[in-house]
């Protein structure tokens, strides 16, 4: 299975968008800041929504697709899913 994720940080002001064939490793390394760059730099950890798909084609797609939107409709798509942006790691 191959994962498209969205993670914040504590204020959720700050978006990001990945792809993971392990999402539980993915988002443990972002939490425990051995990933540098991005995240890293703003502190993006919280996990707030997931995408699973078994193709990695089609997981890239998603994350290229939802890359270009603008950001109101990535704020949608994860209160749609978790309109009070838990952390979902823990789940």
């Amino acid at each position: 299975m191959y994962y498209v994720y969205i993670l914040t940080n504590k204020t959720n002001n700050v978006l990001y968008i990945g792809v993971t064939s392990d999402i539980t490793r993915r988002v443990y390394e972002h939490k425990s800041k051995m990933i540098d760059g991005f995240t890293y730099k703003y502190n993006v950890n919280k996990l707030v929504y997931v995408e699973e798909t078994d193709s990695v084609e089609s997981a890239i797609l998603r994350e290229k697709q939802l890359k270009k939107w603008r950001r109101e409709k990535k704020i949608a798509l994860v209160d749609s899913m978790n309109p009070t942006w838990n952390d979902l790691y823990d789940k």
